[in-house]
C-alpha cells in the first residue's frame, strides 16, 4: 500500500461518479490520503473527474466495441500495481459484478452495499447490508485493498471546480481470456433524475392499479415540487417507471424532508432506502402495512380517495 493511503473511485456511469468521488474526498480527509478516479469511457469523463477533485485519474479508455466487464483485468492489474486503501464502485449490476471479478483475481472479498465506513487505527471497517437490506453486518477486509460497492445516496455529489489541475493517464488494455461478443448496441432512454439530492418525495408501490394512474401522482408531486420514485415492480417488473426512479436496497438511498409513499407495502428492500428521511408519511388501505411501522404519519385509506383529496386541498391553498 502507498505511504499516502490511495481511495480510488470507478463507476462505468457518470450520474454516479460525482457521489463517489464526493464519498472518496471524505474518506480521504479522514485518513491523510489522495483521491484517485479510474475512468471507462470518454476522456471528457476523465477530465470531469479531475474539476471534482481527483488528483489522478487512471484512463482505461472508451469502451468503443467493448464491453466495461472487459476491462477487469487491466483494472485487477492496476489494483495489484499499486494497492490503493479502498476501491470504491458504483453500486449497479454491473459494478458489483465487476467488483466480483477483481477480487476474485486479487484473493480478497468484496464488500457489497455498504452503507458506512469506520476508519481506526487499525484499517477501515465497513458497515453493509446483507440479506437484502434485512440486516447490517460490520467487517474488516484482511486484504490491502478494500473493495466496496456503493449505492446512489450514500455520498453528497462532489463540488466541481474547472480550475482544479491533475494527471491523466492512459492505461494500456489487457485483453481478458475469454469475453462475450459484442452484437450491438440499442440506446436505452435515462431519465435524468437525482433522487438522492431530492428535498421531497412521492413515491408509488404496487398499490397503484395500473400505469394510466401514474397521472394523478404526477399531479401531486407536480404540487407538492417532489420528485417521483417508486418501490421495485414497478420499475423492474412492470416497467411502469424508468429504474433511475427506484428506492431500495438495489436503487437509490435518498435523504429527503419528506417522504411520501403512496400503495407502499413497506418491505425492508425498499425501507432501507429511505431510513435517512427526515419526515415519512404512509398511505395504505391495509392499516398492519410494514410502512406505517417506520412513517412518522400514516393515513389508512384508499389511495384512489386520498391522493385526489391531497391534491384538491393543495390546490386549494394555491
Amino acid at each position: 500500500m502507498a505511504s499516502q493511503p490511495e481511495i480510488w473511485a470507478y463507476s462505468e456511469k457518470p450520474i454516479l461518479l460525482g457521489e463517489l468521488l464526493g464519498g472518496a474526498r471524505v474518506l480521504a480527509e479522514k485518513l491523510s490520503g489522495r483521491v484517485i478516479a479510474v475512468i471507462v469511457g470518454p476522456h471528457t469523463i476523465a477530465e470531469d473527474a479531475i474539476k471534482m477533485g481527483a488528483e489522478k485519474v487512471y484512463w482505461l479508455g472508451d469502451i468503443e466495441t467493448r464491453l466495461v466487464e472487459d476491462y477487469v483485468p487491466t483494472l485487477a492489474e492496476l489494483l495489484k500495481e499499486y494497492k490503493p486503501a479502498i476501491l470504491l464502485i458504483g453500486n449497479t449490476k454491473r459494478g458489483k459484478a465487476i467488483a466480483g471479478r477483481v477480487a476474485a483475481r486479487l484473493g480478497a472479498s468484496a464488500m457489497i452495499d455498504v452503507k458506512d465506513f469506520i476508519p481506526s487505527a487499525s484499517g477501515v471497517s465497513t458497515r453493509h447490508m446483507i440479506f437484502g437490506g434485512g440486516a447490517v453486518r460490520e467487517e474488516k477486509p484482511q486484504t490491502d485493498t478494500l473493495i466496496a460497492t456503493v449505492g446512489l445516496g450514500n455520498f453528497e455529489n462532489a463540488d466541481t471546480d474547472a480550475n482544479r489541475s491533475g494527471e491523466i493517464i492512459a492505461v494500456p488494455f489487457i485483453k481478458p481470456e475469454w469475453k462475450a461478443k459484442l452484437l450491438g448496441r440499442k440506446e436505452k432512454k435515462v431519465t435524468s433524475v437525482n433522487l438522492a439530492a431530492a428535498k421531497r418525495v412521492v413515491c408509488v408501490g404496487r398499490g397503484l392499479s395500473k400505469q394510466e394512474d401514474l397521472v394523478m401522482i404526477n399531479e401531486l408531486a407536480h404540487l407538492l415540487e417532489a420528485e417521483v420514485g417508486c418501490t421495485r415492480p414497478l420499475a423492474e417488473g412492470l416497467d411502469w417507471l424508468p429504474r433511475e426512479r427506484y428506492i431500495g436496497v438495489s436503487g437509490a438511498f435518498i435523504k429527503p424532508d419528506l417522504y411520501l409513499g403512496i400503495g407502499v407495502s413497506g418491505q425492508v428492500q425498499h425501507t432501507v432506502g429511505i431510513t435517512d428521511s427526515r419526515v415519512i408519511v404512509g398511505i395504505n388501505k391495509d392499516k398492519d402495512a410494514a410502512i406505517f411501522s417506520q412513517a412518522d404519519y400514516g393515513i389508512v385509506g384508499d389511495l384512489y380517495a386520498v391522493v385526489p383529496a391531497l391534491i384538491s386541498a393543495l390546490k386549494a391553498r394555491k
